[in-house]
């Protein structure tokens, strides 16, 4: 069953929208500084190999599901911290396909693509396939690398402990050099996440496959002995924190966010006054679930899809093909820095 286009009850998302959980590629845009830094190509290809699966790393038990943009929907972010800015914008409501476009506060790389987000519900998990390419710029090299992202699947959602798990090949080309990359999860327990990543040369790795059967072999073997002298699961240690009573709660863990989802929604004085009413730190009900009203934020959530039947016109973005892969793309328009918004949609 595709869910792409059925609204879930409010219950099972987390106070963000899908244009906010693609910023979440941005997290790390440090590896994309390290990658421009390097004068191989080689090197430069594994550093950009690490920032297309860092994104992996802030979905570590997150089984939330963000909200689905409103068509006209956009989101923005600066982080001069960081040394980026981007727009993204839904651009379509049936299929869903929501554009991003952030570049380098330097100049020194443009990262764009969109994304359709096809959901497949198969009983007792839900499978979620980003179809869309990505394109990442290094300006300095005059190189554009392109990826398409993992599948994404949510297990146990009827009974159970929800968990997830990241599959499927990543390969990445770089179209100056020709240079390619492919890279797969390997994980034969099929419920731990990636925790590293490592580059080997082509001598060591076939080495290691000629020599992979006889050990897995012998640790079978050796795992068998055990298991004969003890049936017992051994149980992971953990800490209780003892609460003082009258204790002012200050901060705790929200929906497994990182650090840096979790201050997405944050708008203050200033930059509300800059913000177009399109962007999703105004939405009514994602406001609503962060201030824990679930009531009012499944209210919101309805009132907004009753809007969303309008004819409407990208506003920063354009279909054409990618200039790179080839494929159907949606590329930026430019403007949205100018700051000039007019004619906006009342989507909220």
């Amino acid at each position: 069953m595709e869910l792409s286009t059925i609204t879930m009850p409010v219950i099972f998302n987390e106070p963000l929208s899908f244009l906010q959980r693609l910023t979440e590629f941005m997290e790390h845009a440090y590896l994309i500084h390290k990658a421009s830094s390097f004068a191989d190509p080689v090197e430069r290809m594994q550093w950009v190999a690490a920032f297309a699966v860092s994104a992996v790393a802030s979905q570590w038990e997150r089984t939330g599901k963000p909200f689905n943009p409103l068509l006209g929907e956009n989101y923005e972010l600066v982080r001069d911290d960081l040394g980026f800015r981007l727009i993204s914008e839904q651009v379509s409501h049936h299929p869903p396909i929501s554009a991003f476009h952030a570049e380098g506060l330097n100049h020194d790389f443009v990262f764009h693509g969109s994304i359709y987000p096809k959901l497949k519900f198969w009983g007792k998990s839900i499978e979620a396939e980003p179809k869309g390419t990505m394109t990442l710029e290094l300006l300095e090299h005059n190189e554009a690398y392109t990826w398409m992202n993992p599948t994404c699947c949510v297990h146990n959602i009827i009974v159970g402990k929800l968990w997830m798990e990241q599959y499927g090949n990543v390969e990445i080309t770089n179209h100056e050099t020709g240079d390619k990359f492919e890279g797969y999860i390997q994980d034969k327990s099929r419920k731990l996440c990636t925790e590293c990543l490592y580059s080997v040369d082509l001598a060591t790795f076939d080495a290691y496959q000629k020599n992979d059967k006889k050990n897995t072999e012998e640790k079978n073997s050796k795992q068998v002995s055990a298991s004969e002298e003890s049936n017992e699961i051994p149980v992971p240690e953990f800490q209780s924190v003892f609460v003082i009573p009258g204790s002012v709660l200050l901060w705790q863990m929200m929906y497994n966010f990182t650090s840096f989802a979790v201050v997405l929604n944050e708008v203050d004085k200033e930059m509300e006054s800059m913000l177009p009413k399109t962007d999703c730190r105004l939405r009514p009900d994602i406001r609503a679930m962060e201030n824990r009203e679930m009531d009012q934020a499944s209210e919101e959530k309805s009132d907004s899809r009753s809007k969303e039947w309008y004819d409407w016109k990208t506003r920063w973005f354009h279909q054409g093909p990618n200039p790179y892969s080839g494929a159907q793309d949606w590329l930026y328009s430019g403007s949205y820095w100018d700051r000039n918004y007019f004619n906006l949609p009342d989507v909220y």
